[in-house]
């Protein structure tokens, strides 16, 4: 018998409940399973209001210790405040563990409700960067000290022109380097080969911001023709029907262009390799095409260390916390992943088909009940148990 042992961080808001859920699901998938080979040991870790109540901090030192020393763990979503107070905790932990990937897949569930025609189209596998562009944090609020410094260099120093405003303009950095960019595309690539996927699409905004994005976008290319080049071919190589005969197929898109495309044609693209801000801004959308963020999950990975934190990609909408409204869908599947992670599919195809079959029989939460024709309105709690029911 070996005994995983497996930390969780519980969440703000709807944390507690969709937490609760998926962890009784994991543990009984496994016990189902695996009751032979594994045992599931909860390790609760704090972080969010729940840290700052009982210690003082939003992220205390012994979390961030005990993340370090387990290779997977899950959380719920943390409170993240808007314009002040406090940097988002998500980020901090993906920077502190330095899990350089978010990755999310997102298809289509048979029974889910959809702004789109054909939802069943979509079948991607997103790769954000995870540490770098504006998520760095590096920013400075106008009339400071600091920005003043700022713009001084700016205007003085390097003779930027394009500032309109500068009296009361915020400044930042956009940080993006070759190794961060590099690291990005290599997993996106191999991910591909692994999985047998046709493609790798890395998605800039390289045609206003060169420097940067468009420099991404080169790194990503250098990739596939320094270290893949006998598995991988560039679009723009292709003459005729058979040159990519079992290779993956490298291509780009700008972003603006993609996120179009995503709409009238998502069967063209598989796996994307993109910028942290551009991946927030497209996961969401690809999402929304196929039910919502409600039922999409995702994972922060450090492919080189193997370290994985998996996580619900929702926030922790307070106006329904504690009224067993929430859909712990994101989380559940987040859960599904990091089963498949730890090597237990069974257990992982298991949780996902499990849930699919609760929601083609029209029972759902209440973000969804409002788009199913006589469905069944559950509570989080009774959601979960119906999943459990089909095990």
């Amino acid at each position: 018998m070996k005994k995983l042992q497996i930390p969780f961080i519980q969440g703000d808001g709807v944390g507690q409940e969709i937490t609760q859920v998926t962890l009784n699901l994991v543990q009984e998938v496994v016990h189902k399973y695996y009751s032979d080979q594994v045992e599931i040991e909860w390790i609760e870790l704090l972080a969010g209001e729940k840290a700052f109540r009982e210690t003082g901090e939003y992220l205390p030192e012994k979390t961030l210790a005990t993340l370090k020393n387990h290779p997977v763990a899950i959380k719920g979503p943390l409170t993240t405040p808007v314009g002040e107070g406090f940097r988002s905790l998500n980020v901090q932990l993906r920077q502190e563990l330095d899990l350089y990937t978010c990755y999310r897949p997102v298809r289509y569930f048979c029974g889910v409700p959809s702004p789109v025609k054909f939802p069943e189209q979509v079948d991607l596998h997103i790769f954000r960067e995870n540490t770098e562009d504006i998520y760095a944090g590096i920013e400075f609020m106008q009339r400071t000290e600091d920005n003043e410094k700022m713009k001084k260099f700016l205007l003085q120093e390097l003779k930027i022109t394009g500032i309109l405003f500068p009296e009361t303009s915020s400044l930042g950095v956009k940080p993006i380097s070759e190794e961060g960019s590099k690291r990005l595309v290599r997993a996106a690539i191999q991910f591909a080969l692994d999985k047998k996927l046709p493609s790798v699409t890395l998605v800039h905004k390289g045609n206003i911001m060169k420097f940067t994005e468009g420099a991404f976008c080169k790194w990503g290319y250098e990739v596939a023709k320094e270290e893949y080049s006998d598995q991988t071919i560039a679009l723009s190589a292709i003459t005729g029907p058979g040159d990519a005969k079992g290779k993956v197929i490298i291509q780009d898109c700008i972003a603006d262009a993609f996120l179009q495309n995503l709409l009238l044609k998502p069967y063209q693209y598989s796996v994307i390799a993109t910028t942290n801000l551009n991946g927030d801004y497209i996961s969401d959308m690809a999402a929304a095409m196929v039910g919502g963020i409600g039922m999409a999950p995702g994972a922060n990975i450090n492919y080189q260390t193997r370290m994985a934190l998996f996580e619900a990609t929702h926030g922790t909408a307070p106006d329904i916390a504690g009224q067993g409204k929430a859909n712990p869908g994101s989380l559940i599947l987040s859960a599904a992943m990091m089963l498949d992670y730890l090597n237990l599919p069974l257990a992982a195809e298991a949780l996902r088909d499990a849930l699919e079959k609760v929601i083609s029989h029209r029972k759902v939460t209440s973000d969804l009940h409002a788009f199913i024709p006589y469905g069944e309105l559950l509570t989080t709690q009774k959601f979960g148990e119906e999943i459990a029911y089909y095990l």
